[in-house]
C-alpha cells in the first residue's frame, strides 16, 4: 500500500502555530476530512483534517510542537476503499458539516473558529485528550477547567462530547464532592501564615457569610462592565439643607440618598431596559413596570440592601422618613426576608466615608447598580470664569448582555441631569 506524507496545508498568514491537540494515533483509520491535530494561533484554533482516506501510520509531531505551512504531520498508508475497513477505528465526522478538504486540495486557507467558540490569551499545558472524540472547542473548554475527558460518555452523534456533557460532568462532580472542580475555578491553595509572623483567625459575621456567596455568584455570571461621570449638585445641596433643617425638627434626616432614588427612578422611566433582569433562556430581558430600589446600608456586621419599594410613588420627604426608618431597622438587625427581595436596581453610596470612584458589583438578577461618592468642590468654566461647584462622582455598574455602553452612558448622563435640576425630582 503506499505511503503519503500528510504536511501542514495553507493556513494563511500564520507561522509557527502550536499543535495542542493529536486527534489520532498510529494504525487510526482516518477519512477525507478526519481532524488530525489541532493548532491555535493567537486569535483562533483550527483542525488540519485528513486530505485522504487511509490508515494513520507514522506520526512526526507532538503536542507543543510549532509548524508552519508545508510542516510534515504524519504518514498516511493509503489503499482503494476494498482494502481499508471502515469499522476498522478513525475518529469519524459529523454529517453535513461543510469540508473543509476543498479548501486543502486548492491550497486555501482552512477555516478559523468563529470568534465565540473561544477566547483569546494564553492556555495553560494542553492536555492529550487520545482519540476522544470532541470538537476542538470542547477540547479546550476540557482544558481550560481541568476535565478528563476520557472519563465523559458523549451524547452527541456518533458518541461525540458536547459542551454540554463537560457541565454536566463537572455539576455532578461537584455534587459528588469530587476536589478541583469548583464549577471550573481552581482553589486557592492554603498556606501557613503563622510561619511568616503572628496571626489571628476572626469569624465573619453571619450576614457576611450570606453575603459572599450571591456576591461571588453574581461576579462570576454578570460581565461587569462600569461607567463613571460627575453630576452638579450645587444647587441641590442648597436645597436639601433648607428641607434637612425642617426635617430634624421632626426628628428625622433628609439625605442625599433620597435625592437618588427620584433620580434613577427618572433614568429607569426613561431607559427601560436598565429596569429589567435577563430571561433563564438568557435571549430575552423581563421589563419591570414597577420601581423598587435597593439601597445598601453600612451596619456592624456588613452591608445589608433593604428595599424601598414604589419609590416612584413617594416624594423627598416621605423618602427620607422611609430610609430612616429602614435603616435604623437594619442596624438592628431586625431584618425579615421581604425587608431585601424585589429589587429593579440598587443605589449603593460611599458619600459619607470618601472616595472618588468604585465598581459596586451587580445585585444580580438586576441588571446595575449606581455608586455615589464623596461630592467636591470643583472649578467648572462657566463660558467666560472658571466657577466653584459642588460636584458628585457617580459610578455605574451593569449586565453587559442587558445595557450596552452607550446606553450605560446616557442613563448615567440622566441621573445627572436629573441631579442638576432640582425641579425634576419633585415634579
Amino acid at each position: 500500500m503506499p505511503l503519503v506524507d500528510v504536511k501542514v496545508p495553507n493556513i494563511g498568514d500564520f507561522e509557527n502555530v502550536p499543535i495542542i491537540e493529536i486527534q489520532v494515533k498510529p494504525g487510526d483509520l482516518v477519512k477525507p476530512d478526519d481532524p488530525l491535530i489541532t493548532l491555535e494561533s493567537e486569535k483562533a484554533a483550527m483542525d488540519v483534517p485528513a486530505p485522504l482516506k487511509g490508515r494513520v501510520a507514522e506520526i512526526f509531531v507532538s503536542v507543543g510542537d510549532k509548524v508552519s505551512e508545508g510542516s510534515p504531520i504524519l504518514k498516511l498508508e493509503t489503499a482503494s476503499d476494498g482494502e481499508l475497513s471502515e469499522d476498522s477505528g478513525g475518529n469519524g465526522k459529523d454529517e453535513g458539516k461543510k469540508s473543509p478538504n476543498d479548501a486543502l486540495l486548492k491550497g486555501e486557507p482552512l477555516p478559523l473558529a468563529s470568534p465565540d467558540e473561544g477566547d483569546e490569551g494564553a492556555l495553560p499545558p494542553p492536555a492529550d485528550f487520545g482519540s476522544v472524540h470532541a470538537s476542538p472547542t470542547v477540547r479546550r473548554l476540557a482544558r481550560e477547567l481541568d476535565v478528563d475527558l476520557s472519563k465523559i460518555k458523549g451524547t452527541g452523534e456518533k458518541g461525540r462530547i458536547t459542551k454540554d456533557d463537560v457541565k454536566n460532568f463537572i455539576a455532578r462532580s461537584v455534587q459528588g464532592g469530587a476536589s478541583g472542580l469548583l464549577s471550573g475555578i481552581p482553589e486557592i491553595p492554603a498556606q501557613d501564615f503563622a510561619k511568616f509572623g503572628p496571626i489571628e483567625t476572626k469569624p465573619m459575621s453571619r450576614l457576611k457569610r450570606l453575603a459572599g456567596p450571591n456576591l461571588h455568584r453574581a461576579w462570576l455570571n454578570v460581565p461587569h462592565v462600569t461607567n463613571s461621570d460627575e453630576a452638579d449638585i450645587t444647587e441641590l445641596e442648597a436645597y436639601r439643607k433648607e428641607l434637612d433643617d425642617m426635617a430634624r425638627a421632626k426628628g428625622y434626616r433628609v439625605t442625599l440618598v433620597a435625592f437618588l432614588l427620584k433620580a434613577s427612578v427618572s433614568a429607569l422611566k426613561a431607559y427601560p431596559d436598565v429596569n429589567s433582569s435577563v430571561a433563564p433562556s438568557k435571549d430575552a430581558l423581563i421589563l419591570k413596570h414597577y420601581y423598587n430600589i435597593g439601597v445598601a446600608v453600612d451596619t456592624a456586621d456588613g452591608l445589608v440592601v433593604p428595599v424601598i419599594r414604589d419609590v416612584d410613588r413617594k416624594g423627598i420627604l416621605e423618602l427620607s422618613q422611609e430610609l430612616m426608618a429602614v435603616s435604623a431597622r437594619m442596624r438592628e438587625g431586625k431584618i425579615t426576608p421581604g425587608d431585601i427581595q424585589g429589587a429593579t436596581f440598587s443605589i449603593s453610596s460611599l458619600g459619607g466615608i470618601g472616595g472618588t470612584h468604585f465598581t459596586p458589583i451587580v445585585n444580580a438578577p438586576e441588571v446595575a447598580i449606581l455608586g455615589a461618592m464623596r461630592a467636591q468642590m470643583k472649578p467648572r468654566w462657566d463660558g467666560s470664569t472658571f466657577q466653584p461647584r459642588l460636584m458628585l462622582p457617580l459610578c455605574l455598574s451593569y449586565d453587559h448582555r442587558a445595557i450596552d455602553g452607550a446606553l450605560a452612558a446616557r442613563f448615567l448622563k440622566k441621573i445627572c441631569d436629573a441631579l442638576a435640576d432640582v425641579r425634576q425630582l419633585v415634579l
